[in-house]
């Protein structure tokens, strides 16, 4: 009997769950493990916050995925520690051991120290942080119906926090609530007041991107209401007020902090192979510095190559096409040919503001407004997995484009036992 080599992958994001893919029906015998059972499309998480999206519309099972595999098993545990020098993986369920050992499992919201925030502010980084954000979006305006005067403005005040694609995708969802969905549901109530403040520490929202798209996303959220502070940064929040660096200071109970990122970290990988940012030092065929059969993929990695001195962007298609790379190499070496390095090819990058509001940048030209809005929405509904979910946003977004609205408003509070 043929012995398999055996994989582990950490984390089942964008480049563990197509790694896995790419090695289904081979000859390793693949063990996914993921603290969740199923796989969360990110890009739309704040549609899911916004209340324009299910919570299953973004997010597919990952025993659903595998069905038809023969090699490829799946465990929900949380990891905890590795073992480099025997091979073992320490999780929550039980011990694993591994020929190779692919880490992940991305990252989680930077806050950069500050507990307090941390404490007060909502992230946006998974399903049930969406999930949690959409339900005290919801509740905030049925707050608001009874609120005293005196803490009415801190109700009224969103303020987002981080100018990248899910800053301002967020606050451009929140500003249409407000203009298209607001006045009909409560018509009793004047929203008018309602402010969304966009708060970006550098000198432009969606920094990476091109200039022309940046003043063109800047010129659409404040088309739409939305205050555009730059070179803004946030010292401190206690759930009622945020106080910038500069002194000014913005009364709010609603802080959604998307300002950036920090890798997870695994106990036993040493310090000298994490860089900032707790990314992991890898070489071009993804291994982790100084360690033997350790990978890294996505987020997590830090990769120099001629092109991209710094690292390269942490975005999905960074972590699909090093999957996609490794799994190759995987394949190769079962057949003794030599393995090939990892170079990025940037497709481009978009993100959108709101309806026929939307800018993308291709690696030759960019161009935005409607065009822009309807490559971004196929675009997306390409990547999503399953041919239901596809179906199932396509609808959502055609009623909410001919409707301006949606039927997903529905506070979901946790339930408690009667005892």
């Amino acid at each position: 009997m043929k012995i398999q080599k055996k994989i582990i992958i950490i984390g089942a994001g964008f480049a563990g769950l197509r790694l896995a893919q790419d090695l289904e029906n081979s000859d390793f015998d693949v063990l996914l493990i993921d603290k969740n059972n199923y796989h969360q499309f990110q890009p739309l998480m704040y549609q899911v916050a916004t209340a324009r999206l299910e919570p299953a519309s973004i997010s597919f099972p990952l025993r659903k995925v595998f069905q038809h595999s023969k090699n490829i098993r799946i465990r929900i545990a949380d990891v905890l520690s590795v073992d480099t020098e025997n091979k073992t993986l320490k999780t929550s369920i039980a011990d694993f051991d591994y020929d190779h050992l692919v880490v992940a499992f991305g990252c989680t919201t930077n806050y950069f120290g500050n507990a307090e925030i941390e404490k007060f502010a909502y992230p946006m980084k998974s399903v049930p942080e969406a999930i949690q954000l959409r339900n005290h979006i919801l509740q905030t305006f049925e707050d608001a119906l009874m609120a005293p005067e005196e803490d009415m403005q801190a109700l009224m005040n969103f303020v987002v926090v981080g100018g990248g694609p899910t800053g301002v995708e967020l606050a451009g969802a929140l500003a249409e609530m407000k203009k298209n969905i607001l006045p009909k549901d409560y018509p009793d109530k004047d929203f008018s007041k309602l402010t969304i403040y966009l708060l970006e520490g550098s000198p432009n929202v969606l920094n990476p991107m091109s200039s022309d798209s940046q003043k063109m996303s800047r010129k659409y959220l404040e088309e739409l209401g939305v205050i555009v502070k730059t070179s803004s940064i946030v010292s401190k929040y206690n759930g009622k007020i945020v106080t910038l660096q500069s002194g000014e200071i913005i009364a709010s109970t609603n802080v959604v902090w998307a300002a950036g990122i920090v890798g997870h970290m695994l106990q036993g990988i040493p310090a000298d192979c994490v860089t900032r940012g707790n990314r992991l030092i890898v070489n071009r065929f993804s291994e982790i510095e100084n360690l033997n059969s350790v990978y890294a993929l996505g987020d997590i990695s830090f990769m120099t190559t001629p092109k991209y001195a710094n690292g390269h962007p942490q975005v999905a298609s960074v972590a699909i096409e090093q999957a996609k790379v490794l799994a190759d190499n995987f394949k190769r070496s079962l057949k003794n040919k030599t393995r090939v390095e990892y170079e990025y090819h940037d497709k481009g990058s978009m993100a959108t503001v709101g309806k026929r509001k939307a800018v993308v940048d291709l690696p030759k030209f960019s161009f935005q407004g409607r065009l822009a809005w309807f490559t971004w929405m196929f675009i997306h509904l390409m990547l999503i997995l399953s041919v239901k979910n596809k179906l199932s946003i396509f609808i959502n977004w055609m009623f909410s484009y001919f409707n301006n609205d949606s039927t997903l408003r529905v506070i979901l509070k946790s339930a408690t036992k009667v005892k």
